[in-house]
C-alpha cells in the first residue's frame, strides 16, 4: 500500500496537464476519424473493483453521500470509453460518448453488468465519419417509450432516436442554442416525468453571469419556444450531466480540472420549483470528490431506487486515453444529511 501511495502522487501530477489538453483541444481532436464499436461481436466488460479513498478503503461516507461500489470498466474495443451521458430507463443502463458509441447494460443483484450490448449513433448530423459528427454530449430518455433525445455539440442539435437508437426520428437545431459555444452547448439534458425537458449549456452565456438553460415544455424536436434562464454552478466548475430525483429535484453534476486542484467534480441538488424566465437559480452542494479521493472526469450521472434509498450513479468520460479509466461508481443519497 505505501509503495502506491509513493507513485500516485507523481502520476496525478503527471496526468492533469494533459487532461488539461484533452478537455480543452476542443474541435480540434474532433476532426479524427470516429472509433466504430464491432457489432459482429458479443460486448465484454471487464469490472475491476476501486476504492473510494485510495489509501483507506474502510471510508464510506463523502458529503451526502454514502458509497456503495465502484468499478474500473474495461473492454478491447476500441470503440469502448468517453462517456459524456448516462440515463436509465427502469431496467437497463445507457451510456453515449462524445464519438457517437453507446453502452447499454443491466445490474444484477451482486452489481455486476450483465447482458453488455454496444451501439453506434448510425444516424446524426454531419456525414458521421469524423469524431465531431458524433460530439454527444447530453442525454434524455422517455422510460414509457423508450424515446431517446440527443444534445450535440458543435451542432448545437438535439436529436430524437426511436428505442434502442434503431433509427432517428426527427432533429432541431434550437434559435435559443445558436449562440452556444461549438465546445460548451448543450451538456446536460433532462426529460422531466411532467414531459418537460432541460437543457443545460456548458458555457452559454444567461443571465447576468449564468449559465444559460432552456425549458422546453415538451419535446424540444417538436416543441414550441423554450424558458430562458440561467444556472450558476459552483465557483469554477461547470456542469456534465444532470437527473430527476424521485421527489422532482435535480441533481447535477459538474466539474473542474486545474494544475493546483487537479480534477474534482461536484454533486449539487437543485429545486426546480425555482425556475422562472429570467431567473438565476442555483444548487445546494452535497458531496464533492478530489484527492485523495477517488477523482477522474465524470460526465455522467443516473438515478435508480432500491429499497429504502435512492441510488446515484456517475460514468467517467477517459477521452480515450490511456492516462485515464472508465469508472462507474455506486453511491447512495443520505437523506437525513
Amino acid at each position: 500500500m505505501r509503495m502506491r501511495s509513493a507513485r500516485t502522487a507523481p502520476m496525478r501530477n503527471f496526468v492533469v496537464p494533459i487532461l488539461l489538453f484533452l478537455l480543452t483541444i476542443g474541435s480540434f481532436s474532433g476532426e479524427a476519424h470516429r472509433p466504430i464499436p464491432n457489432l459482429r461481436i458479443p460486448a465484454q466488460i471487464e469490472m475491476r473493483p476501486v476504492i473510494l479513498k485510495h489509501d483507506d478503503p474502510s471510508l464510506r461516507k463523502v458529503g451526502g453521500l454514502i458509497y456503495l461500489g465502484g468499478w474500473q470498466l474495461d473492454s478491447r474495443d476500441l470503440a469502448f470509453g468517453s462517456y459524456s451521458a448516462l440515463v436509465f430507463d427502469g431496467t437497463r443502463f445507457t451510456a453515449i460518448s462524445d464519438a457517437g458509441g453507446i453502452l447499454s447494460f443491466a445490474m444484477d443483484g451482486q452489481d455486476r453488468i450483465v447482458d453488455a450490448r454496444f451501439g453506434d449513433l448510425a444516424q446524426g448530423p454531419g456525414r458521421g465519419l469524423e469524431k465531431i459528427d458524433r460530439d454527444a454530449e447530453s442525454l434524455a430518455i422517455d422510460p414509457s417509450t423508450g424515446r431517446l433525445w440527443v444534445g450535440y455539440e458543435h451542432w448545437n442539435a438535439i436529436w430524437r432516436y426511436a428505442p434502442a437508437f434503431t433509427h432517428a426520428e426527427a432533429s432541431v437545431r434550437p434559435a435559443a442554442m445558436q449562440e452556444w459555444p461549438d465546445n460548451g452547448g448543450a451538456e446536460a439534458m433532462v426529460r422531466l416525468r411532467s414531459g418537460r425537458f432541460l437543457v443545460f449549456s456548458e458555457a452559454g452565456d444567461g443571465p447576468g453571469s449564468s449559465r444559460a438553460v432552456l425549458l422546453f415544455p415538451g419535446d424540444p424536436t417538436i416543441s414550441g419556444t423554450p424558458i430562458l434562464f440561467g444556472y450558476a454552478p459552483p465557483k469554477g466548475f461547470r456542469i456534465t450531466d444532470a437527473a430527476e430525483l424521485p421527489d422532482g429535484r435535480l441533481v447535477l453534476l459538474h466539474r473542474r480540472i486545474s494544475i493546483g486542484g487537479g480534477i474534482m467534480s461536484k454533486l449539487a441538488v437543485v429545486d426546480p420549483r425555482a425556475i422562472e424566465p429570467g431567473a438565476i437559480i442555483t444548487g445546494r452542494e452535497i458531496a464533492t470528490l478530489a484527492w485523495p479521493l477517488i477523482a477522474d472526469n465524470f460526465e455522467g450521472i443516473a438515478v435508480t431506487r432500491e429499497p429504502g434509498r435512492t441510488i446515484l450513479w456517475l460514468i467517467s468520460d477517459d477521452n480515450f486515453s490511456p492516462f485515464q479509466r472508465t469508472l462507474l461508481l455506486k453511491f447512495a443519497l443520505d437523506e437525513q444529511a
